[in-house]
């Protein structure tokens, strides 16, 4: 019970990977935000005991009506997970030719949506001595992946400065990077043969993964048991991608 009496908000967690994260945090002892724009959030909310807050992290007003409510309810703020992503309903087009309406809409939500929860949870997280954030990257950074690899390159460099801008208010900001994981976005948005040879040629474990293989490396990080470790991408991947 790593996080008993701790209050641990995760946006993106009415299904797949955020709700994993969700379930594994309440499953510990926390009191979790699920803050989503989908609805469904309600019944993982209700079924974990936490609340659920409709939250578009694309609007300022919205993320501080979510981080209000967290306080009022439970009273604090220890820990944020920002995994709120355009994803599953993203469209396919290139830098050059993508409508630049859609392109400013996707990154607000899949890189600015990250700072501004940060910056609504941060007097809470001061208020009560300090805390953590993970941060949603992608192996994606690392791979030509359009629009989508420039947002997670993005949350790379906002996890990385905000770990030296919160470090001493003893916040620490980490960032996990994903692989293929087999959710319903996944499979919406990758056509199933190219995820298999994916797989195949560049993964050394030959399988996709879960959102259950996420959770591990996303409670550590949130933990005290990472009371060192800040500024820091790891890679949760089969083995995708290799950085020196």
């Amino acid at each position: 019970m790593r996080f008993e009496g701790r209050v641990a908000v995760v946006t993106g967690a009415a299904q797949g990977i955020g709700e994993a994260y969700a379930r594994a945090l309440a499953s510990e002892g926390a009191h979790v935000v699920v803050a989503d724009v989908d609805e469904r959030g309600r019944a993982v909310a209700d079924d974990i005991k936490g609340l659920f807050v409709r939250t578009d992290v694309s609007d300022p007003a919205s993320v501080q009506a979510m981080a209000d409510a967290a306080v009022e309810r439970f009273g604090g703020i220890d820990h944020l997970v920002n995994n709120a992503a355009i994803f599953g309903t993203m469209k396919l087009d290139f830098l050059f030719t993508v409508d630049w309406d859609y392109y400013k809409r996707f990154m607000s939500v899949n890189m600015d949506g990250a700072l501004l929860c940060a910056r609504a949870c941060l007097p809470h997280m001061q208020a009560r001595g300090g805390g953590s954030i993970v941060n949603q990257s992608s192996t994606a950074a690392w791979q030509y992946s359009g629009f989508y690899g420039l947002a997670k390159v993005g949350i790379n460099g906002l996890t990385q400065q905000l770990a030296h801008e919160l470090g001493s208010m003893g916040i620490r900001v980490n960032a996990i990077a994903p692989g293929p994981i087999d959710t319903e976005a996944n499979r919406t948005v990758v056509p199933g043969n190219m995820s298999q040879k994916i797989v195949q040629e560049k993964m050394a474990l030959k399988r996709m993964g879960s959102p259950e293989d996420l959770v591990g490396a996303c409670l550590f990080l949130l933990s005290d048991e990472a009371a060192w470790i800040t500024g820091q991408i790891i890679n949760v991947d089969g083995g995708e991608v290799f950085r020196s």
